[in-house]
């Protein structure tokens, strides 16, 4: 992948978070089919918390060490405690991960949720080790969003200077390509974001 078009698929992610919000580009972690939950569940299957502790910053280690070894602890008890003690390591490690990327934590996710055809792709593209297609997709809706932004422009610029509405409409479709190629320029030439602590700082 050239460097250009890496910076064309990273300003369309940026463009993504400015117009949905944290919460959308966060809420992918916690689903209790999650990539979060995903490591609680290995690190339960190997005995080994490594697997979740990358999930968290070196700060929410303690926390969540603990929450493992009495959840491995509380596992034997039974089915119905294994069950609880599951959810409550879940839980933790995801209430950590996102307040260590500066989201509120607002519970666990169901199953199955329509996440939209940008996160499944990203993960498809880590299992395939290729990512031709998530490319090629951000590529294209950013092309089309472009053009159909610099057509309503092109569309409204000539209007009888007599007409104020017919103006407004194209200073409204104006501000609005300015805006989306401002954003553009700042998403490709600006830093990306840290995780954990640094990302509470943006």
């Amino acid at each position: 992948m050239s460097r250009t078009r890496i910076r064309t698929v990273v300003a369309l992610a940026a463009i993504a978070l400015l117009s949905f919000g944290a919460d959308f580009a966060w809420a992918h972690c916690d689903g209790v089919d999650g990539p979060v939950v995903a490591a609680a569940r290995k690190a339960l299957e190997t005995g080994n918390v490594n697997h979740a502790l990358i999930w968290v910053g070196p700060k929410d280690e303690a926390e969540l060490k603990s929450a493992f070894r009495q959840t491995v602890a509380v596992r034997k008890l039974g089915p119905e405690a294994r069950e609880l003690a599951d959810r409550q390591l879940f839980e933790t490690l995801v209430r950590l991960h996102r307040q260590g990327e500066g989201a509120p934590y607002t519970g666990l996710a169901a199953a199955g949720r329509d996440l939209g055809p940008a996160i499944p792709a990203a993960d498809r593209s880590i299992t395939a080790g290729n990512a031709d297609a998530v490319e090629a997709m951000l590529v294209g809706e950013l092309r089309s969003a472009l053009r159909e932004s610099f057509d309503r422009v092109r569309t409204h610029r000539r209007f009888d200077p007599n007409d104020v509405a017919a103006g407004r409409e194209y200073v409204a479709a104006y501000v609005e390509y300015i805006h989306f190629v401002e954003r553009l320029h700042l998403a490709v030439t600006s830093p990306a974001p840290g995780h954990f602590e640094e990302a509470a700082g943006h």
